[in-house]
């Protein structure tokens, strides 16, 4: 059951890829409107998160984050029928640079309370290792 939800947490990391990268050159009327940028800051904290309830492993964590980079990389740079999705501007920039910090940042403080979690259980068993008290 883990492994079907955690199919479906890197399929929607797939698809909020694409629909963040067709969102992002959006303009109301003459003003550029980055909505894939909103978007992603929304969504990738909430797929890295996800994904510590299918396993507290760091490769899984991150797995969502690997999926959107490979995704706006293949989209963005060599899209469907050669187009490019993530022209050279300064919203294309805007959209990698937020993707990557959302998905580094709670990856991080996950990584460092797994690190917090060791650290703990080694102090516990380094007192007695046999689990008797000397005096």
């Amino acid at each position: 059951m883990r492994w079907v939800t955690l199919t479906a947490l890197l399929v929607a990391a797939a698809l909020l890829a694409a629909l963040e990268l067709l969102f992002q050159p959006l303009h109301i009327g003459s003003v550029p409107a980055p909505i894939g940028t909103v978007l992603v800051l929304l969504t990738m904290p909430w797929l890295i998160h996800a994904t510590t309830d299918v396993s507290s492993a760091t490769a899984v964590a991150a797995s969502p984050l690997v999926v959107w980079v490979v995704v706006v990389g293949v989209l963005g740079f060599a899209g469907p029928g050669g187009d490019v999705l993530l022209p050279a501007t300064w919203q294309s920039l805007l959209l990698l640079v937020a993707g990557l910090l959302a998905g580094l940042l709670p990856l991080r403080r996950i990584i460092e309370a797994a690190d917090r979690q060791r650290a703990r259980r080694s102090n516990q068993h380094d007192g007695d290792p046999h689990g008797m008290i000397r005096s």
